[in-house]
């Protein structure tokens, strides 16, 4: 018989995993309670944008639910495969919406000559704005240990993949993995603080 504590920690992510397979619908309330935030949180640092990262969480425990098979246990935790796809489906996001707005853009121009001088300044206050963020999520990640701070970078800014940045660091996945968990987990609590702190 399994205790609370069996239910609540990390260890029974496997057996959850695999009672979604089987199409336990609790299974699956209790991994995205468990989890919802920290996804969010992570598609947020990409998307920037509360109701495309809700979108994007919500489609990553869609796939959960409808094609499980898709994770593999070889693959590592369950929350760092969420992370993954959670991030990769960010990234798609961000290029869709950027080839949107790059031909919304050229519509406006092709259509309104005269007002391509205020395209390009509200272009250039987006990009402000992006820089700031950046700004402040850079002072956030340098409070984390070095380690966790390499691997954050590489995953957001660089945009490289779990493995890409086990290769570029020469460590083993596993540890790349288990650094941007608990680098987002640090992350998570800092954000939380300065949130605190403006309200």
């Amino acid at each position: 018989m399994k205790t609370p504590t069996d239910l609540d920690g990390l260890g029974s992510d496997y057996a959850l995993m695999k009672d979604i397979a089987r199409q336990q619908p609790e299974a699956l309330t209790r991994l995205h309670h468990r989890y919802r935030d920290i996804l969010h949180y992570a598609v947020m640092q990409i998307v920037h944008d509360e109701a495309d990262a809700d979108e994007v969480v919500q489609d990553v425990f869609v796939q959960l639910w409808t094609r499980p098979d898709t994770y593999c246990a070889d693959k590592g935790k369950p929350l760092c495969w969420m992370l993954t796809l959670s991030r990769r489906r960010a990234i798609d996001c961000v290029r869709r919406r950027q080839t949107y707005q790059r031909a919304s853009e050229r519509y406006q121009l092709a259509s309104r000559p005269p007002h391509w001088q205020a395209q390009k300044e509200l272009a250039a206050d987006r990009l402000a704005s992006r820089d700031d963020l950046r700004e402040f999520l850079l002072t956030l990640i340098a409070q984390l240990p070095p380690s966790q701070q390499l691997v954050l970078k590489k995953g957001f800014f660089s945009q490289m993949s779990q493995r890409q940045i086990a290769a570029s660091m020469g460590s083993p996945l596993g540890t790349s993995k288990t650094r941007m968990e608990l680098g987002l987990r640090k992350l998570c609590q800092l954000a939380a603080s300065c949130r605190d702190k403006v309200e």
